[in-house]
């Protein structure tokens, strides 16, 4: 996010840089350059919300993206740390059983 990016220019770049719909169902964060802003856009029923915040202080440690990986997905709890300014770099994920979609297959996921 090195220009302001306003509704339009981060819903192209949900579109081309991870080709997803920004209409969609999803929470989109971006995070400056510097660490220290950050932009949330979703989509509420019939137009874009942009959240943004700044922090005087510090930054928003984001967690590691795999290598060629261009996102990542995070849980409703991993945002809720990212905002509240926890590191989740220094966090380790305990394997819990979790249900995959569409299917009665079982993994441990973690």
């Amino acid at each position: 996010m090195g220009t302001p990016s306003g509704f339009d220019r981060l819903a192209e770049r949900v579109k081309s840089v991870i080709g997803q719909d920004p209409s969609g169902n999803s929470l989109f964060v971006f995070r400056s350059h510097r660490g220290d802003r950050l932009k949330i856009l979703t989509w509420d029923r019939d137009g874009f919300v942009l959240w943004y915040k700044r922090l005087e202080a510090g930054v928003f440690k984001l967690p590691r993206v795999e290598a060629g990986a261009r996102s990542v997905e995070l849980r409703a709890g991993e945002l809720a740390m990212l905002l509240d300014g926890i590191d989740m770099t220094k966090l380790k994920r305990m394997p819990r059983y979790e249900r995959t979609n569409g299917s009665n297959m079982e993994k441990l996921s973690g």
